[in-house]
């Protein structure tokens, strides 16, 4: 039995899928009469390279061509069915470079091209197959034919990597008319498979067309080949599930349970769903493709476009998750997968423990109007939710809740500061929301009479901090006996916050760019030291 795409390989340029500037200056170089003596096809595997050069070779041949001006061969013809099968012509010579690449074999190629072909009318045509794969001794035994070619004799070079022969022979290539040939669409290869389909008489559902052009890659012979792969497994209709069994595909729940995994932060999903991957035999590399075109489907949904080409099932998983991830964390983790070489683990722990992207107007407009005596929050949607706040260091003590003290008032003493700090962290969250949560990561790293020296937890939380000294000190003074002083130090008791580094990095800029507009913007400032907020391109 011939495969599917034996049986079903074009006939004629008009039936060249998704390479019309291809088939127009092919047919019309034929009608015109103005076929060039050399040319290179490149492109990807499967796309109609070879297939275009049999069909030049057919209309060059073709016994019923004076009778034609559209330059088409007839493929009925004895000429055109001996080429399209592949059959012995002693017109038409297909050689694959792989296998015959040396030097004698283009010298050999040289001198049967000089004889004249077999009959008046017609073209001796040389399809040369993977080109790449010659050697530069062998393109300079052919450089001469292709400058000065005997009549009526035409080169046909296919090649998946014209890259190779430009660094190899580069004087070659001037003497070809090149001719790139595209991928195919996956919308184009599932039509070409239902009208295959209908003709077969075969059941085949849709979504199984849809992953079987995915799997293809551009490739319609691909495509064909895999549609009789899975036609072999076995009777009865081609279903999706069917598809997915024989080529080893992913299923769509487990790329919405990485998406779950990712928007409610459960990283202790990811190595149960890696187990399950590694036990159905699955390839990881191809999980992590089919992982960033899922994403690539939830960015186009969240920017108003219509995913193509995807199956129903995943697009019910893309219109599942596309409201709870906004397009800008989408960007986030495709650029993690970008520039990334990564273990699969860590890239799907990265992703489950991202933090989620704010858009800086929303908070700036939740702060509008935050003063001493409002106890307004600032609300985040599930998946904006901030992390929980981490455990202390170990040079940081540990504050024990306790009852709030009350009556006489307390000496200005370390360990009396540090057991009523969790009361003045609780009263600034009520009095002002966003210097709690500064406050919260800070630590009373000294008390030196009066003064209490607070370390930020951060760096960057420094200059929020020394604004609010004032604030501070009349939350701590209601617990503590003398009016205390605030001190900002860092790591180095009795220090003031360190300032920037002389060396400049490109993080270096980057903090620098957020200082001036914190500078321009306190509510902005106060934005950045309360959520760890980072400047983003």
């Amino acid at each position: 039995m011939i495969a599917l795409a034996r049986r079903y390989r074009p006939k004629q340029f008009s039936d060249l899928i998704a390479q019309d500037h291809v088939a127009a200056a092919l047919r019309g170089a034929v009608a015109q009469g103005r076929v060039a003596h050399g040319y290179l096809f490149a492109g990807p595997r499967g796309v109609g390279k070879t297939t275009a050069a049999r069909i030049l070779a057919m209309a060059l041949n073709c016994e019923r061509r004076s009778g034609s001006t559209t330059g088409e061969p007839c493929g009925e013809c004895d000429a055109c069915r001996r080429i399209w099968t592949g059959a012995a012509n002693l017109d038409v010579v297909e050689l694959d470079a792989a296998s015959n690449r040396g030097v004698d074999d283009a010298r050999d190629l040289r001198e049967r091209a000089m004889y004249a072909a077999s009959t008046e009318s017609g073209s001796k045509v040389y399809i040369v197959d993977e080109a790449h794969m010659l050697t530069r001794e062998a393109w300079n035994a052919l450089l001469k034919i292709l400058e000065e070619p005997p009549p009526r004799v035409v080169f046909v070079f296919a090649t998946t990597e014209p890259q190779k022969i430009a660094n190899t022979a580069a004087p070659i290539l001037s003497r070809l008319q090149r001719f790139d040939f595209r991928r195919i669409g996956p919308h184009a290869i599932v039509a070409r498979l239902k009208a295959v389909a209908r003709t077969e008489q075969l059941q085949v559902e849709d979504d199984a067309l849809h992953l079987i052009a995915r799997s293809a890659n551009g490739g319609m012979r691909d495509a064909l080949s895999l549609l009789d792969q899975v036609l072999s497994f076995g009777e009865g209709p081609v279903t999706a599930a069917r598809v997915r069994e024989v080529l080893g595909l992913i299923p769509d729940e487990l790329y919405s349970e990485m998406l779950r995994a990712i928007v409610e932060r459960d990283s202790g999903a990811i190595f149960p769903l890696v187990d399950r991957l590694l036990e159905a035999g699955a390839d990881l590399g191809e999980f992590v493709n089919g992982a960033a075109e899922t994403l690539r489907a939830l960015l186009l949904v969240g920017v108003g476009g219509q995913p193509e080409g995807i199956t129903e099932g995943l697009m019910a998983v893309v219109r599942e998750y596309a409201p709870q991830l906004p397009p800008s964390d989408i960007v986030r983790l495709l650029t993690i997968l970008s520039e990334s070489e990564l273990l699969v683990e860590v890239l799907l722990l990265r992703w489950a423990m991202l933090d989620r992207t704010v858009e800086l107007s929303e908070v700036i407009d939740a702060l509008k109007g935050v003063g001493p005596t409002d106890s307004r929050t600032v609300e985040r949607s599930p998946a904006q939710a901030p992390a929980a706040e981490p455990p202390p260091s170990p040079n940081r003590p540990t504050v024990q809740p306790s009852n709030r003290p009350t009556g006489q008032k307390l000496e200005p003493t370390l360990d009396n500061v540090r057991s009523v700090w969790a009361h003045v962290v609780s009263d600034a969250r009520a009095k002002t929301p966003l210097l709690g949560s500064l406050l919260a990561e800070s630590e009373v790293a000294a008390v030196e009479g009066r003064d209490v020296m607070v370390r930020p937890g951060h760096a960057v939380h420094a200059e929020g901090l020394e604004r609010q000294r004032e604030t501070i000190a009349q939350l701590v003074g209601r617990y503590i006996s003398e009016a205390p002083r605030i001190k900002v130090v860092e790591q180095g008791a009795g220090k003031t916050a360190a300032s920037p580094p002389s060396r400049m990095t490109a993080e270096g800029a980057s903090a620098e760019r957020l200082k001036s507009l914190r500078a321009k913007d306190p509510t902005l400032s106060a934005a950045v030291d309360a959520l760890d907020l980072e400047l983003l391109e």
